[in-house]
């Protein structure tokens, strides 16, 4: 891993020359993203975020903390005892200079020194699952990590208003897996991460995959084709 979202995000905070991020997905077109929105405060965050960080509550983990605007929030804002979580080096540093208390540069399924009252997963949190065959794997470990009577708040979109239609409204799926499943990439002055796994889940694929795996789950917020949910042990 190159870390050329943690490259961006160094670069912002110290004013080295930062660029905007480029993306793009198997089925999308290279899209910038401003490395500035990744700082950005809770008021010109989107009303999924700002639910899910009132919802927050006691010990918190936020993983994929990426520059820290949530955990900052709720460490200064909301008083709460938070972790923040990342596998970008770069990014973890930033947290650290901005004043998270805690942030450790870890992947999830590494992670294993404590128990949270939530956890938080945010921005397309279900991407870091990276696809069904692993999403298992993923909620086992989080239930590992989520203290009896905690929550998960972990948001996606539906992608399949991404996929064309016929003239009955049909929608044209290509075969060979799920639909949410894409192949994700970073550009970020010239360079390129190597294509990563990322996916996007409909509310009833997560439901069935978190009941499956001992969760209660509702959907506590609907935008449009996105979505925050909110797991439970049962």
């Amino acid at each position: 891993m190159k870390d050329l979202m943690g490259r961006a995000i160094w670069d912002y905070y110290h004013n080295e020359n930062p660029e905007d991020l480029q993306t793009e997905t198997s089925i999308s077109e290279l899209d910038e993203l401003p490395v500035e929105y990744l700082f950005r405060d809770f008021e010109d965050m989107n009303d999924i975020e700002q639910k899910a960080l009132h919802l927050s509550e006691g010990k918190v983990l936020d993983i994929g903390a990426g520059a820290g605007s949530h955990s900052l929030f709720l460490q200064n804002e909301r008083n709460l005892d938070v972790t923040a979580l990342d596998i970008s080096p770069k990014s973890v540093e930033v947290c650290k200079l901005r004043g998270i208390k805690k942030a450790v540069c870890e992947n999830m399924l590494d992670f294993s020194d404590e128990t949270f009252d939530t956890i938080l997963l945010l921005m397309n949190g279900t991407g870091v699952f990276e696809s069904l065959a692993k999403i298992d794997t993923y909620l086992q470990k989080l239930y590992s990590l989520l203290n009896k009577g905690g929550q998960i708040l972990i948001d996606s979109t539906d992608i399949l208003y991404m996929f064309d239609r016929d003239k009955d409204g049909g929608v044209y799926i290509p075969a060979g897996g799920y639909y949410g499943e894409l192949e994700y990439v970073v550009h970020y002055k010239g360079e390129s991460e190597e294509p990563i796994t990322w996916l996007y889940l409909d509310f009833n694929t997560l439901k069935n995959a978190a009941q499956n795996n001992g969760f209660k789950i509702e959907r506590v917020l609907k935008d449009e084709d996105s979505y925050l949910a909110k797991l439970t042990k049962k």
